[in-house]
């Protein structure tokens, strides 16, 4: 047989001519069928590859199929749709069992979630409460890093190559500027890193230059620029309660939307961006962030009040949703589920930052302007 007979389907049961002439139990009566006007080759017979039961593929022609040559020289038989079979096999969805209701799963190795969110909560607090200057090598840090993800899988996703080592040293340099001389030396970081940028992708071909430098611009404001409002909150007098404030309201708000989104959520809250997330889980962060933000502003905060604790929490909620958000858009523009597998249970750094770093310039703004700059 070869490949010029496939194609055609056959005409109202007409299972082809063999050499001993038109198929048995076949061929259709009357003159309109002629033995010569025939084909010379025989045509492929269609096998569906699930027969359904009782209908009329089911007749002697399976046999066939299933072993030895479908061109079959035994006499036909009576078409077995119109037998009743002696023991018939029950419809394929009749013998299966009622799939059993599945419990509602966290989605997560929550055992290794917990016990690297507790270490690296330690090494925090241990470093914020110690020696400030060491609390901002951790940031810088976790900016080089989470810089060295987001560039990485650009590049591996979209062919982008924004520059990693003029963002990894400009991000750094940004962070300590913060620090050092505020928000103006921040700004100054940042259009010196922005320069750099610019100057490094030079060095190579002009293809795509456009391109790689956006994706740089973009990368040293999203994480280091960001970042630095954090170093800038713990230049104040209270500057460690201050970024402690400003961590646990953020950590609050996501494992309030986590449990009361998981416990409670049916309606979607942005299912196009991140279908996991659910109104309910929202009022879930809203309602931990302002309980916290009120404890936190009255007794961490020198001079704070507790409503302002409620609206400091209502923002953080708010923020912190829109950063989860918003790194979503961009995983799910790469294709990605997480930026990185560095924390077990967490995925990569930037996992963890995408709520951190928009919520530190909106925490540091409205300190600043409830308790002063400290």
């Amino acid at each position: 047989m070869n490949d010029s007979s496939w194609g055609a389907p056959p005409h109202n049961g007409y299972w082809g001519p063999t050499d001993l002439g038109p198929a048995q139990g076949a061929a259709p009566a009357g003159p309109a069928y002629d033995a010569q006007d025939a084909p010379h080759t025989r045509p492929m017979p269609i096998v569906p590859d699930v027969p359904d039961h009782g209908g009329d593929q089911d007749d002697d022609r399976g046999a066939a199929r299933l072993g030895g040559s479908p061109f079959r020289d035994d006499t036909p038989q009576a078409h077995p749709s119109r037998e009743v079979p002696q023991n018939p096999e029950p419809m394929p969805h009749a013998s299966q069992p009622a799939p059993k209701p599945q419990k509602k799963s966290a989605g997560r190795d929550l055992s290794a979630a917990i016990g690297v969110g507790v270490g690296l909560g330690a090494v925090i607090v241990a470093s914020l409460f110690i020696v400030k200057a060491v609390f901002v090598g951790v940031i810088a840090v976790a900016v080089v890093v989470g810089l060295w993800e987001l560039t990485k899988r650009l590049e591996e996703r979209k062919g982008i190559r924004a520059p990693l080592v003029p963002l990894a040293l400009g991000g750094a340099a940004m962070v300590v500027a913060g620090y050092v001389r505020g928000a103006e030396g921040a700004w100054v970081a940042m259009a010196l890193t922005a320069l750099g940028v610019l100057v490094w992708r030079m060095t190579e071909p002009p293809q795509d230059y456009l391109k790689d430098v956006t994706a740089g611009m973009f990368a040293a404001f999203y994480v280091p620029f960001l970042a630095t409002f954090v170093a800038m909150m713990l230049t104040a007098d209270d500057g460690p309660r201050r970024v402690l404030t400003f961590l646990l309201l953020t950590v609050v708000s996501d494992t309030g939307a986590y449990a009361v989104g998981w416990r409670f959520g049916k309606h979607k809250l942005a299912p196009r961006i991140s279908p996991g997330k659910t109104r309910e889980g929202l009022l879930g962060a809203v309602a931990f962030a302002m309980v916290v933000g009120a404890l936190c502003m009255e007794f961490l905060i020198e001079g704070g009040a507790w409503w302002q604790g409620l609206l400091l929490g209502l923002a953080v909620a708010a923020s912190a949703t829109l950063g989860d958000l918003g790194e979503s858009m961009i995983k799910r523009d790469l294709g990605i589920k997480d930026m990185g597998t560095l924390l077990p249970g967490h995925g990569g750094i930037m996992d963890r930052l995408d709520s951190l770093l928009p919520t530190a310039p909106v925490v540091w703004l409205l300190l600043v302007l409830f308790v002063g700059s400290g």
